[in-house]
């Protein structure tokens, strides 16, 4: 894949991130080439967090719904039809599997709509293609099917591979992460990128962190504070995979009494030689799922989250709002190594035009 981007690297390519969040997005954009040229995100801790990490780019922090397209082809002296990919991700949880309940439809939430406002900057610029990444959820909701209808009036290529649920894991996550990719071009057909023979494991993404304590990194360090009867808890887990099922059944909790076959995640350990499970915005706590360390008495930290989501090493999270708004961050965010797989073909499809 290297030696494709190093290809490339003289055809400098432009996007925008629509809902940009802490950056997850763009951060796999850059990785494949793209110059990323402006955000809009309108979440403040989310924005903050964007700007350590992209100070380059032009933000606007605001409500994507009272943000003219026109205004930011005006500022980025773009025409319509000239930027190579509008990339975003409107925000999910409408379509979440937690809110809905059979998994296929969406709840009433006045977010599950943003994908329009998506729909609208892709009217006002028309650009060459389209990236636009959701949970599977929104695959199977008639605004997806209103989406490719739109697309196809603009003459957008549409077929059968347009939208598609993948798993990150199949793409160098080191994580199961099933998303719904939406995939559109003025111009053809996007392939999609060839999946990984072997998976990423948790080892490959964590194995070679220090004990959190001391190692200068904020999102490591954090002191977590825990009853002592948690405490014993994960240390009888079984290392290496255990589940909370393998507790003597004095330290089972009541809610696990009662229902002793549901959420059989929680207070589980991960697991070193395969995936993580989907990293959420509870990936600190044991009691929102299978978040304990696979060898040491502990929750996963922030940093640890954040690498199994594929972020780089030293990337900043602002902590303005506290450990939990990071948490959520980074459950939210798109795993770059992901977005990075697929832009690599965008770049390849791309330059065959230009």
């Amino acid at each position: 894949m290297e030696e494709v981007l190093k290809g490339m690297q003289s055809k400098k390519m432009i996007a925008i991130d629509l809902f940009c969040g802490a950056g997850g997005l763009t951060v796999g954009l850059k990785d494949a080439g793209f110059n990323v040229v402006a955000g809009v995100e309108f979440n403040p801790v989310a924005a903050e967090s964007y700007r350590l990490n992209h100070m380059e780019h032009l933000l606007y922090e605001r409500d994507i719904r009272g943000l003219s397209p026109f205004d930011v082809m005006n500022d980025l002296s773009i025409k319509p039809g000239e930027l190579d990919l509008l990339a975003g991700c409107p925000p999910c949880q409408g379509f979440s599997s937690h809110r809905t309940r059979n998994k296929s439809s969406s709840v009433v939430d006045e977010r599950n709509d943003l994908v329009f406002e998506f729909m609208k900057f892709v009217s006002a610029m028309l650009p060459k293609t389209i990236m636009m990444e959701n949970v599977p959820g929104l695959a199977k909701d008639n605004r997806i099917e209103q989406v490719k209808n739109q697309l196809e009036k603009l003459n957008y290529f549409i077929d059968d591979k347009t939208v598609q649920v993948k798993d990150a894991a199949s793409f160098g996550v080191p994580q199961r992460r099933k998303r719904m990719i939406l995939k559109a071009s003025l111009l053809g057909c996007i392939d999609d990128p060839i999946e990984s023979a072997d998976v990423a494991t948790v080892r490959s993404a964590i194995g070679g962190m220090r004990p959190p304590g001391d190692t200068g990194d904020y999102l490591h360090d954090l002191p977590v504070k825990r009853t002592d009867k948690i405490n014993k808890m994960i240390s009888l887990i079984p290392v290496d995979g255990g589940s909370r099922t393998d507790l003597p059944i004095e330290y089972w909790l009541p809610c696990h009494i009662r229902k002793p076959d549901g959420y059989l995640d929680v207070y589980g350990r991960m697991a070193w030689n395969t995936v993580s499970p989907t990293i959420t915005g509870g990936c600190i706590s044991p009691s929102k799922g299978r978040f304990i360390h696979p060898d040491q008495n502990r929750a996963i930290t922030l940093r640890e989250a954040a690498l199994l989501q594929t972020f780089p090493p030293k990337y900043r999270f602002s902590m303005s709002r506290g450990k939990d708004a990071v948490a959520l961050m980074i459950g939210n965010a798109l795993p770059p190594e992901f977005i990075k797989r697929h832009a690599v073909e965008f770049r390849k499809h791309l330059s065959l035009f230009n």
